[in-house]
């Protein structure tokens, strides 16, 4: 493996150690590490930061450059992703991108690494992502199609499309105001979600990175592969998770290995019904034993959390 990769992390260090481990599987050789620090209404954060950033500092056995950017106070969500990943892409060209609860199969990170190297100069292609959010009955020969929608629960991207990210959103008014989305997307739904998410992202009432990333590749007209099997499970729902409290349809999906070498499509154009799929399965409230299955999770991970304080 030649790719970079960057790991974003907080406060979860049963979480962090699992993906970490996958990590070091695949031996990057250029690890970009970006954590927030505690909240100082929260007691316990800065035991658990300390602990997920040991899983790190002490675990790196290859040979590997490891980067680190590391916050001393809590930044949140918006400001340290997006502050992190600025980070990021000031250091190297392109990256694959984890979080601490994106648990990657290890066949994720070639797929990323040859996607990279294949559209590294098509400028339509801003974002790799490795999650599938929805089952199909249909069998895609292709090994991954193409959407609007960034995904980010495992992706990966180069310096050239991040520099179109803007936290602030600042030309969302006037495109808003123009009809502009209603021109790009078909789906009445999404159109909805997005706007009111993009509102709230503009406003500051959610504080969120990733509703940017998508503005920035609508933006630009922008495409975004997503696998035709999902390569990441997020393993991260539940009581401690920012934007992922409840279990649901895309809680801990399963994952299959990609086969190689890749099926490349014919044809560059969004999968509509992909995107409106991936919308039902965000949506969808989760059944009773989705939710006791979220709850178990979470006490096992403060089992652990407690055994290593």
């Amino acid at each position: 493996m030649n790719t970079p990769v960057a790991f974003l992390i907080f406060n979860r260090p049963a979480l962090t150690e699992r993906v970490f481990e996958r990590i070091c599987e695949a031996r990057p050789p250029r690890l970009l590490v970006v954590a927030d620090g505690p909240r100082t209404s929260h007691p316990d954060d800065a035991e658990k930061c300390k602990l997920a950033r040991e899983i790190v500092d002490t675990g790196v056995d290859w040979p590997c450059e490891v980067l680190r950017n590391y916050s001393p106070i809590n930044l949140g969500c918006r400001r340290r992703v997006a502050s992190g990943l600025a980070w990021v892409f000031e250091n190297v060209d392109e990256a694959i991108i984890l979080e601490d609860d994106c648990l990657p199969d290890p066949t994720f990170f070639r797929y990323c690494e040859e996607l990279l190297e294949k559209y590294r100069n098509d400028e339509r292609i801003m974002v790799i992502s490795g999650c599938k959010l929805f089952r199909e009955e249909k069998v895609r020969r292709e090994s991954y199609f193409f959407v609007r929608y960034p995904f980010i629960w495992g992706w990966a991207s180069w310096r050239r499309a991040w520099k179109y990210y803007d936290v602030e959103m600042r030309l969302w008014p006037r495109a808003k105001q123009m009809g502009w989305i209603e021109s790009i997307l078909k789906d009445k739904r999404w159109i909805r979600e997005l706007c009111a998410a993009f509102d709230k992202t503009h406003s500051g009432r959610l504080d969120t990175w990733d509703s940017q990333l998508a503005f920035a590749c609508l933006l630009q007209s922008g495409l975004c592969t997503s696998p035709a099997h999902n390569l990441v499970s997020n393993i991260g729902f539940g009581g401690d998770a920012t934007h992922t409290p409840a279990s649901g349809p895309t809680a801990q999906l399963e994952t299959l290995p990609m086969d190689f070498p890749l099926l490349h499509p014919s044809v560059m154009f969004a999968d509509d019904q992909a995107e409106a799929a991936a919308l039902v399965a965000i949506k969808a409230k989760p059944s009773l034993r989705q939710r006791l299955k979220a709850k178990l999770s979470l006490s096992h991970l403060r089992r652990f959390t407690n055994k290593q304080t």
